[in-house]
């Protein structure tokens, strides 16, 4: 959702959109009338009482409500941010490509959107985290958050040339834990972390072995160049429940630390 947005302003309004058009998507993203609010904190509760073991029932997302009315208000919230009928005529080769990967539910193969291809649905589909929401149907299949598959779909930005110098990866799922999880909520958490991180791990592993083909005089040098590898991580671990956790201080919190680790990168990448 960032990504599009970003990359949907930068389109549209240049460099110096942007940021505001982030910082305008999360407000709208945020719990900020009353009966959301309290919708957020009843959710947020719910899960930190599952964590404490207390038996709570899950309900599958196809059969609640709930996950439906959610779905929906997220397509409303992307709409408006993001007018996708626009994109085709905004799109030219000097703009920088924009890929998102979904998986096909059914056929087990991970699909990648680029470009004039994204659309709401696809931007759903790559939200749709199975115990949240209903897959998205698209081109007669279900599908999934790419999370399973390619995670994030980095052997597609070397599909075509020329070849990154750099990748800058934001790594939502940290690497390594303090204490071994216990709680069913824990150990559902931390697995799809360590899903996520498999799949983000390998995609890089590819990266590194071309790096290390070339570094060693395997490759030509003048047909293969050296991709960089920035991570930015989170400096701290959040517990399960903060991720449905929509309050304004919450996201305002993750916001400042975005910018903190944004700068660290920076500063790192120049030195």
């Amino acid at each position: 959702m960032s990504a599009v947005t970003a990359w949907y302003a930068l389109l549209d309004g240049g460099p110096d959109a942007v940021s505001g058009a982030l910082d305008s998507l999360w407000a709208d993203l945020a719990a900020r009338e009353p009966l959301d609010r309290l919708g957020n904190d009843w959710l947020v509760g719910a899960v930190r009482l599952a964590n404490t073991g207390f038996p709570t029932p899950d309900v599958s997302p196809y059969l609640s409500p709930s996950a439906r009315y959610g779905q929906q208000q997220l397509r409303e919230t992307l709409e408006r941010h993001v007018d996708f009928s626009r994109v085709p005529g905004l799109f030219d080769r000097d703009c920088p490509d924009l890929i998102v990967g979904t998986v096909d539910v059914e056929g087990g193969v991970f699909e990648s959107f680029r470009n004039e291809a994204i659309t709401c649905d696809v931007l759903l589909a790559s939200a749709a985290v199975p115990e949240l929401f209903p897959a998205v149907r698209m081109n007669g299949h279900a599908h999934w958050d790419g999370l399973f598959s390619q995670n994030p779909p980095i052997h597609e930005l070397f599909a075509d040339d020329p070849k990154p110098d750099e990748l800058w990866v934001v790594q939502i799922n940290p690497q390594t834990i303090d204490a071994e999880p216990k709680s069913l909520t824990e150990i559902a958490d931390r697995r799809n972390e360590l899903a996520g991180n498999i799949s983000l791990n390998q995609e890089l592993r590819f990266v590194e072995t071309v790096n290390d083909w070339i570094d060693a005089g395997h490759l030509p040098t003048d047909e293969y160049s050296h991709t960089e590898i920035r991570r930015v991580q989170l400096r701290r671990r959040f517990s399960a429940a903060s991720k449905l956790d929509r309050r304004p201080a919450f996201v305002e919190e993750l916001l400042a630390g975005g910018h903190e680790r944004g700068r660290d990168l920076l500063d790192d990448a120049w030195l």
